[in-house]
């Protein structure tokens, strides 16, 4: 019988049904991790948020994949990181490391041969030792400083022997220490692009805000215009935001689809009055000749989307929206 053959006689599954048993084991097995998150993860943020030097990070198999991503995540995070395979490590690369490093241990279940042999050795070169692993009372876990429980229920292949929800979570656990520290060293979209200079993102925050504000059909209305037409241009506008000007032009205020929410809310929206009684006085804004990055940490800090653009006189000149930032409006980069 041929390879063909056989593939032609296997009996019709419901495929869409086992992805999504896949996918709900592996849910699963996060939320079982997210549970499991305590001290030692509050221990692991602050121990690499101290670190001096780099973040070693070691594993192998699965867990290795998996530690080159944790890796790449920190280095263009604000946290230099570099990932060390262990049986490189024995045979010369453990000269990579210096003292001021800490080491990011992965193995799930902490009893990997290659990788506990090269832990010692870390250890007496004084290193801060960290790990993930399902088991508190492996031989990797007695190596380590801190240890992080990630022990997910199952996996989700059908031999429960292939590493797949054990290695989403160990993955999860590390994009959320990243996060920890992105928010401890207070890194920014600034520091994001000096990190991206070559990236898509990077490429989108260097530009100017004249190359990607909306500067034709902008939302906007006189500030003597009725709440009733400010909603149908505030409707029509496509941004969540109608620009409220005076007689020449300059901004003077912005109303917002949150402002009116808050005005039906409290029973205080009347179409009939001027909007000017209702509007966001000195709103928030940019200039043309500001960087994107600009914008993009003005719109993190108010928590906003959309930021009028204005001249040195105040005029109104244009908008510029988070998806322009981020490429998922009209701005567009090549792949």
């Amino acid at each position: 019988m041929t390879q063909n053959a056989a593939f032609k006689e296997t009996p019709p599954v419901d495929w869409l049904t086992v992805g999504r048993e896949v996918l709900d084991i592996e849910i699963a097995g996060l939320s079982a991790v997210r549970d499991q998150l305590g001290h030692g993860f509050v221990d692991a943020v602050q121990t690499l948020a101290a670190c001096q030097g780099r973040v070693v990070v070691t594993g192998i198999g699965k867990s290795g994949l998996v530690g080159r991503k944790i890796a790449a995540t920190f280095s263009s995070t604000g946290t230099p990181s570099f990932f060390l395979h262990p049986v490189e490590g024995a045979h010369g690369d453990l000269g990579m490391i210096r003292q001021e490093d800490v080491v990011l241990a992965i193995s799930n279940s902490g009893e990997t041969d290659e990788l506990n042999a090269v832990l010692p050795t870390m250890r007496s070169l004084g290193l801060c030792i960290l790990g993930i692993t399902k088991n508190e009372r492996s031989t990797m876990a007695g190596l380590c400083d801190v240890v992080l429980k990630v022990h997910v229920p199952r996996e989700a292949c059908p031999f429960g022997l292939a590493p797949t929800a054990s290695t989403t979570a160990i993955l999860a656990v590390g994009d959320a220490l990243a996060v920890c520290l992105i928010r401890w060293k207070r890194f920014d979209a600034r520091d994001f692009r000096r990190c991206h200079p070559g990236g898509i993102l990077g490429q989108r925050l260097r530009l100017s805000i004249k190359d990607v504000m909306h500067r034709e059909s902008i939302p906007k209305v006189g500030h003597d215009a009725p709440v009733s037409l400010a909603l149908d241009v505030l409707n029509q506008g496509g941004l969540g935001t109608v620009a409220v000007v005076d007689a020449v032009g300059a901004l003077i205020g912005i109303l917002t689809d949150g402002d009116v929410r808050r005005l039906v809310c409290q029973g205080l929206l009347d179409p009939g009055v001027p909007v000017d009684q209702v509007m966001t006085r000195r709103p928030r804004c940019i200039r043309p000749e500001q960087s994107a990055a600009s914008a993009l940490d003005i719109m993190e800090v108010a928590a906003i989307t959309v930021l009028p653009v204005v001249d040195e006189r105040n005029t109104l000149l244009g908008m510029v929206h988070l998806h322009d930032l981020l490429g998922k409006g009209r701005v567009k980069f090549s792949d």
